[in-house]
């Protein structure tokens, strides 16, 4: 279901001729179907990536294997890597990322369920933050996802 925030995200980019890609982890497109259900989205969003696992994060991302077993899939270093991934595969001009835990379970790293980290990057590089979302698995992907469009628009706004 598209969003009101969905629609300025397209219209902000479209009109200072910016482009965007997504890297999804626990919000398994969610961002990218947000985007796509606006008319007139393939314009300003190219396309985006769900790396649902490690490996995708490694091979279409390019986030190093060390970053991951050094840090975890939950971690800044690897929010800003996949943005930075992200952007760099699809060539946009901009991309965000989100990596975390819906639930049922935390990781071995010590993040609880609902901790998420979301990255943005441009030509400057990329910057995370992190949050910890309540709720159910839902509750949490769908504040991710919200989220993720609200930096969207901080960065393109300045």
């Amino acid at each position: 279901m598209k969003t009101s925030l969905s629609f300025e995200v397209v219209s902000q980019l479209a009109e200072k001729k910016l482009t965007l890609a997504t890297a999804e982890s626990c919000t398994g497109g969610w961002i990218g179907r947000e985007l796509t259900a606006v008319p007139g989205s393939s314009g300003a969003y190219l396309g985006g990536v769900i790396s649902y696992t490690n490996g995708v994060k490694e091979k279409l991302l390019k986030v190093p294997a060390k970053m991951l077993e050094q840090y975890g899939a939950v971690s800044a270093p690897v929010a800003a890597a996949m943005a930075n991934g992200a952007r760099e595969a699809i060539g946009a001009d901009l991309a965000v990322s989100v990596t975390g835990l819906a639930g049922p379970g935390g990781d071995t790293f010590g993040n609880p369920v609902g901790t998420v980290f979301l990255g943005f990057a441009d030509a400057n590089g990329a910057i995370w933050e992190k949050h910890l979302f309540a709720g159910s698995r839902e509750e949490v992907r769908f504040a991710a996802c919200q989220r993720a469009l609200v930096l969207i628009l901080e960065h393109i706004n300045g």
